[in-house]
């Protein structure tokens, strides 16, 4: 099992600066992929960018680069997804997720956390 809790959301205006937590715990192994996810209302869960907890590997999507960026601090347990430039259309539950695969499919990763609140206004 792995447990994982988001945190660092809320309202931002747009162009600000966010950083989401995820701290991890449980069966975490440095061949655990952490992932980040984003669900806005009525629309898919997307993916936004993974990280090998040994840190020896990230992904980051072309549609994603340049705003956002994932990092991991192993002494504290914790990735963090960076979030710059923020727009509306920004503003969704952010999820993170733990899996063995290297992959940006929801289906990929077995655990979940319960999401944080992300709101950019105009």
């Amino acid at each position: 099992q792995v447990q994982l809790v988001e945190s660092g959301g809320g309202l931002v205006q747009a162009g600000g600066s966010l950083r989401l937590s995820c701290a991890a715990s449980g069966r975490v192994f440095s061949n655990t992929v952490i992932g980040w996810f984003r669900q806005a209302p009525r629309k898919e869960r997307d993916f936004i960018a993974f990280i090998r907890w040994s840190g020896s590997r990230t992904y980051t999507p072309d549609s994603m680069k340049g705003r956002f960026t994932i990092s991991r601090d192993a002494a504290k347990n914790t990735v963090y997804l960076q979030m710059n430039s923020l727009k509306p259309e920004d503003t969704a539950v952010y999820y993170c997720a733990a899996g063995l695969t290297y992959s940006s499919r929801r289906t990929d990763y077995d655990y979940w956390g319960q999401g944080t609140q992300v709101t950019v206004s105009s």
